[in-house]
């Protein structure tokens, strides 16, 4: 089973909601409130915990713009290296997966070090994601909309 049928098929995955830009821009306003906290804290942990979700809520602005709910973070970034592509570069994609993997450490494990490579980029390029991703934001019109959400239908039928 491919990631995007598994994300699918759990509970909390992947499904097809109405698109809201209401919601997505209120998810940015979030990404922004995350590159704040950035900014303030002064304890890598949470400098790195909210990097993360700066660069999540960026990205799943875009998913609730197309009508797409995703609760597992990391089928939000399959959706978007799946159905993105044409807007973000693979290394930006693995750049969003790793972000969520040091989140992960830094945030639930003890004896997991998040490397200062890791989280200075972290730092550095979250407020350059949500940029980008407010750019694709006022792109998505309603025509590649329906064209990701079809693309997106057909894969999980």
């Amino acid at each position: 089973m491919d990631k995007i049928n598994w994300c699918a098929s759990k509970r909390g995955g992947l499904t097809l909601v109405e698109p809201n830009a209401n919601l997505a821009e209120a998810y940015i306003k979030k990404a922004e409130e995350a590159l704040e906290s950035v900014r303030v804290n002064i304890i890598k942990d949470w400098k790195i915990s909210t990097a993360y979700h700066a660069i999540y809520f960026s990205l799943y602005a875009l998913l609730v713009k197309m009508g797409v709910k995703c609760e597992i973070h990391s089928c939000t970034i399959e959706f978007a290296r799946q159905f993105l592509n044409e807007y973000f570069s693979e290394d930006e994609l693995d750049f969003t997966e790793d972000s969520l993997k040091a989140r992960i450490d830094s945030q639930y494990y003890i004896d997991r070090a998040v490397s200062d490579a890791q989280y200075n980029k972290m730092v550095k390029n979250a407020p350059e994601f949500l940029v980008k991703c407010k750019s694709i934001l006022v792109k998505l019109n309603e025509k590649k909309i329906n064209e990701i959400r079809k693309k997106c239908r057909d894969r999980i039928k």
